[in-house]
């Protein structure tokens, strides 16, 4: 098929810099589609031919930016003759990703990216939940803003993503973005999954993560005391939205539930246990692991409350409970008036219950681990830590108060 191709170099004044350079581009023409490209050069206004597309005068600025555009003509005339003799169909797009370096099969990483975050929309409420799917949304923003501050580029080949780039990106999300260790490590691990997958499908000839070094450091996980859920439960509250955000805070506390689980309860996750007695039977949103919890007295009485709510019988639901975000916000509320010195968060509760509720009171900790519905016990056992820490503060106190029997006994004489 015969074509026609022109090419025309010209400056951009929408894109002057600050102290007056006009980018100079590439624009070439192939049976009426164009494509722009940029020369990588600058040139003051007064200086450039318009006419002649190229820079005004002699000078040793003229002569050496006048040489470049002649180069990347003659580059353009190469690349059309090579795509003649193989074979290839010339136009925009072919002679543009030939020049640029890309290969017309070529896998691009933010194609590849969007590629997954649309399947995962897809699969919402089947094997994903909506705040998952926003997460790799945030990812992805991360990324595309990492390459067009550091590369300058829109997209990159997927086969150009090595050790170096995960690192240098790592150091943008802390240095650029102010993200901390944890919020780093979990946009580089929502990024690594799409790379992982690009090496399973042949697309990356090594994976870059096997040296990836970044590790999650472990935050201390926040719970109530015993006095501070009794106190919450025996609250004489006058204002029913923040009656119905303590019911549903209590029952997880007593079901080591998270929010999301929580929401998804019907009276079909209701079963009668080994034992039975009423259980909790659902899995878990975030794991799809099993979870089955015993349920308690306090557990019923919130259950029974609630049991011809209409918002529970129009929608199927155990539990009316409101918005994640309305939560979080009306129990900073309930927070001030218990006299409760720590942000509550419905997450919170969930650490109650693995341990206040449970591991305090003698639960082995396998038991709290199957109820909690975690896949590994070296994730129940960060609470085991917590409690630790608890000993240790109970400990140190007993000693304060044998320093100061031991200063006694010494005064009074008998040792």
């Amino acid at each position: 098929m015969k074509h026609k191709m022109s090419i025309l170099f010209y400056v951009k004044s929408s894109k002057a810099s600050k102290n007056g350079l006009l980018p100079i581009y590439q624009r070439i023409t192939i049976n009426g589609s164009r494509i722009e490209l940029s020369t990588s050069r600058t040139v003051e206004k007064a200086k450039w031919n318009t006419a002649a597309g190229k820079v005004k005068g002699n000078s040793e600025e003229a002569r050496l930016i006048n040489s470049h555009l002649d180069l990347l003509k003659h580059n353009v005339y190469e690349t059309e003759k090579w795509l003649l003799n193989n074979g290839h169909e010339i136009n925009a797009q072919t002679l543009k990703n030939k020049l640029t370096g890309i290969d017309e099969n070529q896998r691009m990483l933010l194609t590849i990216f969007e590629d997954h975050n649309k399947r995962m929309k897809d699969l919402i409420g089947k094997e994903f939940s909506i705040n998952t799917h926003k997460k790799y949304l945030t990812a992805i923003s991360h990324t595309r803003d990492f390459l067009k501050s550091q590369y300058r580029v829109n997209d990159i080949a997927i086969s150009k993503v090595d050790i170096a780039f995960v690192n240098d990106f790592d150091f943008y999300l802390r240095n650029n973005k102010n993200c901390n260790n944890n919020s780093t490590i979990k946009y580089i691990r929502n990024f690594g999954k799409i790379i992982k997958q690009s090496y399973v499908n042949g697309w990356l000839e090594k994976d870059p993560f096997l040296r990836y070094k970044g590790k999650v450091r472990e935050v201390e996980r926040v719970y109530l005391s015993q006095e501070e859920i009794e106190t919450i439960i025996n609250k004489e509250l006058a204002i029913k939205r923040l009656e119905l955000v303590r019911d549903m805070f209590v029952f997880s506390c007593f079901t080591g539930l998270a929010y999301i689980d929580v929401f998804n309860l019907s009276k079909a996750n209701i079963i009668i246990g080994i034992d039975g007695e009423k259980w909790i039977s659902t899995h878990r949103q975030k794991t799809e692991s099993a979870s089955k919890i015993p349920i308690l007295a306090v557990t019923q009485q919130i259950i029974d409350k609630y049991q011809n709510h209409p918002q529970c019988l129009s929608n199927n639901k155990l539990l009316p409970i409101l918005s994640n975000q309305k939560m979080n916000a009306y129990l900073k509320e309930l927070a001030d008036l218990c006299n409760i010195n720590k942000e509550l968060t419905f997450h919170m509760a969930r650490h109650t219950f693995a341990t206040t509720v449970t591991l305090t009171n003698g639960v082995p900790i396998e038991s709290v681990s199957k109820m909690l519905g975690h896949k590994d016990l070296r994730t129940t056992q960060h609470y085991a830590k917590v409690l630790d820490k608890k000993v240790s503060e109970d400990m140190k106190i007993l000693k304060d108060k044998f320093v100061f029997q031991d200063q006694t006994v010494k005064k009074s004489g008998v040792l």
